[in-house]
């Protein structure tokens, strides 16, 4: 591999284009080459904006075309393990978007291909590993100045949810980011779930919104996380820490790059903008995260402090639990990762 990582990305969603138009904006050590997409038009129009020279209509066959150096999948959430599991044969690094797969079955698969290889070629994009809000909450906690964390509440709402989405995704898609964080900041992991529906929402019918899901450390912490896809006001992320002699949380609406909200109080009244999505609250996690990794795949290797596929496995145990929890209405213990991959 030459000290310019040659790149691909598969899929042009959301996803596939903001990594397509950081890579134009510039990332230090790595070249987008080629886009890949079924729908090739829309592959085409991407590549032919960011500057990626090759467009393939399978995914498979920009892995096999030996014409890069790693790969960012982005495809819907269905591709993403038989992909990784593709490029892995390829001995290719791998930034695949979250989750790693919607069953632990499948994520299993990846994790074992991976340690058979005995590389480190795997990274899942959870990027909030990257972000300074989450890594100051996890630097404070490690100085143990507030003393033992005691109870975590975390809020994650959309503006809107997608039109095909199911109550599962809700946690698979959405929530995972909660059940990957969370144990990553009280550095234990999650043994215990409960899932909890209560009055849904009127305005979506294809979905129990919004969802309240109880989770329990190996410390015996417990963790709430609410998860609403369809809030409509904005893209709102919480995350409050409660710990022996202080609260540390978040900023309501944390500073972001591009659109620096300020909170204005007048009038008697206070309020903010909010963004629309998750793009421009975690604009600097992901052009970190893709920086890190491209540095990281030169020399293949995981970058430090990303997630691996056996953390997208255990965040995926979990996920597969509460909806366990949402079928049967109870608690549901946690396997161990190890009982899973046999």
């Amino acid at each position: 591999m030459s000290q310019e990582l040659k790149v691909g990305i598969i899929g042009t969603g959301v996803m596939g284009q903001d990594h397509a138009r950081n890579f134009a904006a510039g990332i230090r050590g790595g070249l987008l080459v080629a886009v890949a997409d079924v729908n090739t038009q829309a592959a085409q129009e991407l590549a032919d904006t960011v500057g990626a020279e090759h467009v393939f209509r399978d995914g498979g066959e920009m892995i096999d075309s030996g014409l890069i150096d790693a790969v960012i999948i982005a495809a819907p959430d269905r591709f993403h393990a038989e992909l990784t599991l593709r490029a892995l044969e390829k001995r290719i690094p791998v930034l695949c978007e979250k989750p790693l797969a919607p069953t632990a079955e499948e994520a299993a698969r990846v994790v074992k291909k991976e340690e058979e290889i005995g590389e480190e070629l795997v990274t899942v994009g959870f990027m909030r590993r990257f972000d300074p809000g989450y890594l100051a909450l996890r630097e404070r906690l490690e100085t143990q100045r507030d003393g033992a964390l005691l109870m975590s509440h975390s809020i994650h709402r959309n503006v809107e949810a997608h039109p095909d989405g199911s109550s599962e995704d809700t946690i698979t898609n959405s929530g995972i980011h909660e059940i990957d964080i969370i144990p990553w900041l009280a550095e234990s992991p999650i043994v215990r779930v409960e899932w909890r529906g209560g009055r849904p929402s009127s305005l979506i019918t294809k979905r129990q919104d919004p969802q309240l899901l109880l989770m329990e450390d190996a410390n015996g912490t417990l963790h709430t996380v609410e998860v609403q896809v369809q809030a409509q006001y904005g893209y709102d992320v919480r995350c409050e820490l409660v710990c022996e002699t202080a609260s540390v949380e978040l900023p309501r609406v944390p500073s972001l790059v591009e659109q620096n909200p300020l909170l204005i109080s007048k009038d008697l009244t206070a309020g903010n903008d909010y963004p629309a999505d998750w793009r421009p609250r975690f604009a600097a996690a992901y052009r970190a995260e893709l920086s890190a990794w491209v540095s990281a795949a030169l020399e293949r290797k995981r970058p430090a402090g990303a997630a691996s596929a056996r953390d997208a496995l255990q965040s995926t145990i979990v996920a597969n639990a509460l909806v366990e929890s949402m079928h049967k209405g109870e608690t549901i213990d946690v396997p161990p990762i190890q009982e899973v991959l046999g």
